[in-house]
């Protein structure tokens, strides 16, 4: 049976605020023949360690049209493309809201596996200031394997597969017969390039902060956005982060400057009045003992809206 948007979103609400336990999405659940945009969180973890609680590093993808718009490439985005049943073949463009390595440490490795597919895609890749230089380095990196599969092969030249936009200030970063694309710069210290993207459609509008500390102008992005897809930062968790790390004062420093508390997110999400807030890049990301409702708790302070806590290859 295939559900509408507003029921999937009402019944996956519902189950949060019951205080349950979502299953974690598996590629048969992926619902293959919904119209419209299709929305996937493929890593929900903040912070570029790897993690043993098997969430990947930062990527979302957005389906329209049966086209795959990727929003950074952190690493696993290729296993998390093929396990949530969209594939590599269908990815047309990709946005990174900036240049930290949890953001793209695969974006190389992505744009290579798209190359392997039977049909090789042409790749429209948008982001900050350096990207072009960061393609130009990996498609370098791997000359004598392109070149050899090339001669040997006879495949396409990945490099002639890839445009690269580099996106120097808000506003307008894309738009065709399917979506328009704008976008703002987030307060990100040290980082001046870091953006937040949202997606229009004719089927709904959706937000992604990328990493940020509050920010006015993306309120402003997001104003009644369908779904805001936002970074959570869940203070009491912070000891647990640094305690581990040997620049500890300097981490904090950073995570506290450069990111967003729950409560924040909750401000957010209420002074733009988006229909539904989804928690992701979860700070900290691999503490199973944070409860669902523990996420949500610092939200619901300000904002009485629907609540997800992402968690990889969930569909919203």
């Amino acid at each position: 049976m295939l559900f509408s948007r507003r029921q999937c979103i009402v019944g996956m609400a519902g189950w949060w605020f019951a205080g349950g336990t979502l299953a974690r999405a598996a590629a048969p659940d992926i619902m293959t023949d919904q119209v419209g945009m299709r929305v996937v969180l493929l890593g929900t973890k903040g912070g570029p360690p790897l993690s043993r609680s098997g969430r990947s590093n930062s990527s979302t993808a957005l389906v329209i049209n049966d086209t795959a718009y990727i929003v950074d490439c952190g690493y696993g985005v290729s296993r998390q493309l093929v396990s949530s049943g969209i594939g590599l073949g269908r990815v047309g463009h990709v946005f990174i809201t900036h240049l930290h390595s949890d953001h793209t440490l695969e974006y190389g490795a992505l744009l290579y596996n798209t190359w392997l597919t039977p049909k090789p895609p042409k790749i429209d890749v948008y982001g900050p200031a350096g990207l072009v230089d960061m393609t130009r380095a990996f498609m370098e990196s791997q000359k004598f394997d392109i070149e050899t599969r090339i001669a040997d092969e006879g495949m396409s030249d990945l490099r002639s597969n890839v445009t690269v936009h580099e996106q120097h200030g808000p506003g307008l970063v894309m738009q065709n017969a399917d979506v328009r694309v704008t976008c703002c710069r987030v307060p990100h210290p040290p980082i001046v390039d870091s953006f937040a993207f949202r997606f229009d459609s004719a089927d709904r509008s959706v937000v992604i902060s990328g990493d940020t500390a509050f920010s006015p102008d993306l309120i402003a992005l997001a104003k009644d956005a369908d779904v805001l897809i936002h970074e959570a930062l869940y203070l009491p968790g912070i000891d647990a982060i640094v305690k581990r790390a040997t620049n500890a004062t300097r981490l904090r420093e950073h995570i506290l400057a450069s990111h967003t508390s729950t409560e924040d997110v909750g401000r957010v999400a209420a002074a733009a009045n988006v229909k539904l807030l989804v928690l992701n890049h979860l700070i900290p990301g691999d503490d199973p003992s944070i409860s669902v409702e523990q996420w949500i708790a610092g939200v619901r302070k300000h904002y009485a809206g629907p609540v997800i806590v992402g968690h990889d290859l969930l569909e919203i």
